[in-house]
């Protein structure tokens, strides 16, 4: 055999992705469900790279499928339409999409996918000089841990507003992508659609990676850049279900400082167990009260509990800050 016709040698990932992409959808969607989010997307990632694989390279991978391999594979064959329908069977349209969008290659979106092989301070290096816009596209699409790594390690007067730009990103048009593609040293390639990215929750899931003395530095900054921003990230860096985590001196703390009505309704919307876990940091009399409130009201509207939930969410913040009562728990607390 020739230099030129050798048989590629796959890695472990790569031999799977080409049985996923020679099994039936209903197959493959089906594995796809057994597996943790970062496996998917490190074989949604292979499925893409095995997309031309020769004849001889599946029967060197799979030599019991090459019959069923010849009518699948061959150099040129479109991994794209298959590997979509896979991904929404298995994960539903949402989380699909979020997954597509951090491994699809260049022809179908930007390919980004070469920043996983670097570390936070390369890629600081890289976007440190390069427009702030530029710099949250490419934050935008990194694991949010190694982004908020990223983001403190780029200079503090630039930090509110590429947090501000990421929060702000939409579609991405042909002309940014090409750009892109040049600060990635990638080559050209046209695409004829844009990439979502982004979004107040993106931007906080970035934020939350990055230290809190950042976080506390930062946020004020963007408050006075966009206070309808910041607010956003604001209420996106803490949900509800985060209350949970006080231990029970300090929820008990917040849940006296609550007035009846939001409580009623705050609670309304949420399981038995929830339920008992406030409930267990009241005395018996106060949870009494709120259980007879709760089931004489009846139904409550969504809005409302949401509301009532997010004026809680507001009383939490207010009182650590105070020093009052401590949210989370470690030395990465939420102050």
């Amino acid at each position: 055999m020739t230099a030129a016709t050798a048989i590629r040698t796959y890695t472990g990932v790569e031999r799977a992705a080409v049985l996923m992409m020679l099994v039936g959808e209903e197959e493959a969607a089906a594995i796809l469900q057994k597996l943790d989010p970062d496996e998917v997307r490190e074989l949604g990632k292979a499925m893409f790279a095995v997309a031309d694989v020769s004849e001889h390279e599946v029967e060197d991978v799979l030599d019991d499928f090459v019959g069923h391999a010849r009518t699948r594979t061959a150099i040129g064959f479109d991994p794209r339409p298959k590997i979509e329908a896979v991904m929404n069977r298995a994960l539903g349209p949402e989380k699909a999409e979020s997954v597509l969008a951090r491994i699809t290659p260049v022809e179908a979106a930007c390919e980004l996918e070469m920043l996983g092989w670097l570390d936070a301070t390369e890629i600081a290096a890289m976007v440190e000089k390069e427009h702030p816009q530029i710099a949250a596209v490419i934050i935008a699409n990194l694991d949010p841990g190694v982004g908020g790594r990223v983001l403190e390690l780029l200079p503090e007067a630039v930090q509110p507003d590429i947090l501000h730009r990421i929060a702000r990103l939409g579609p991405i048009t042909p002309e940014a992508v090409e750009t892109l593609q040049s600060v990635l040293a990638h080559r050209t390639a046209s695409t004829k659609s844009g990439v979502s990215l982004g979004g107040t929750r993106e931007a906080a899931k970035i934020l939350s990676g990055a230290r809190k003395a950042t976080e506390q530095r930062v946020m004020p900054k963007l408050f006075k850049i966009d206070r309808d921003v910041a607010k956003a990230i604001e209420e996106a860096l803490f949900v509800f279900d985060n209350l949970l985590e006080m231990d029970d001196k300090n929820l008990g703390a917040l849940v006296r400082n609550i007035d009846g009505e939001i409580l009623c309704k705050a609670l309304k919307g949420v399981d038995e167990a929830v339920r008992e876990r406030f409930f267990g940091c009241m005395s018996a009399r106060a949870a009494d009260g709120i259980r007879d409130e709760m089931e004489a009201r009846g139904p409550m509207r969504l809005a409302d509990v949401l509301e009532a939930q997010k004026a809680m969410i507001a009383i939490a913040r207010g009182l650590a800050k105070d020093g009052t009562i401590m949210m989370g728990s470690g030395e990465d607390d939420y102050v």
